[in-house]
């Protein structure tokens, strides 16, 4: 599971105040095989989760219109900022008790946990609610940052 933000770093002429340098190296020296002047896109990793299949399953329902085939979807950040929300409800709302959360209502209603291939542990538990914090820690740092007038664009991705 993967969330990842595309800068676009194309150069145009009529854009001067938008100008980009854009170096690509492999071992310390100029990558032979990518001309630096045609990059168009930089592309980051932002999170990586695994089955955390609340997570998942809330971008299929909120990014994805409810269709799970493993394909990339466009991230508004608006959604990302909803996520953060949400998993902050659901930290907030939950007793952890000799690893497993005592008080499931909010957790079971914000951010539901799903059976299927490859999902992982299904139970609302310290691993549950350990990938909610780090979540919770990825979206507080990326949404802090002042990308300026080169907003990027966020995507998720899945691979089962």
């Amino acid at each position: 599971m993967y969330l990842t933000k595309k800068h676009y770093v194309q150069n145009w002429n009529h854009q001067k105040d938008r100008k980009f340098k854009v170096t690509v190296k492999l071992n310390g020296l100029k990558h032979p095989a990518i001309n630096s002047k045609k990059v168009t896109y930089v592309i980051e990793q932002v999170a990586y989760w695994r089955k955390a299949n609340a997570i998942h399953m809330w971008f299929v329902n909120n990014c994805q219109n409810g269709k799970d085939e493993c394909q990339e979807a466009y991230v508004d950040p608006a959604k990302l900022e909803k996520l953060l929300e949400t998993c902050k409800e659901v930290v907030a709302g939950s007793t952890l008790v000799d690893g497993v959360i005592k008080n499931t209502e909010v957790a079971e209603s914000k951010l539901p946990v799903e059976k299927g291939f490859f999902f992982g542990n299904t139970d609302y538990n310290k691993w549950y609610l350990d990938d909610i914090i780090d979540t919770i820690k990825i979206l507080e740092k990326e949404l802090s940052v002042d990308h300026g007038i080169n907003s990027p664009e966020y995507y998720y991705r899945s691979s089962w």
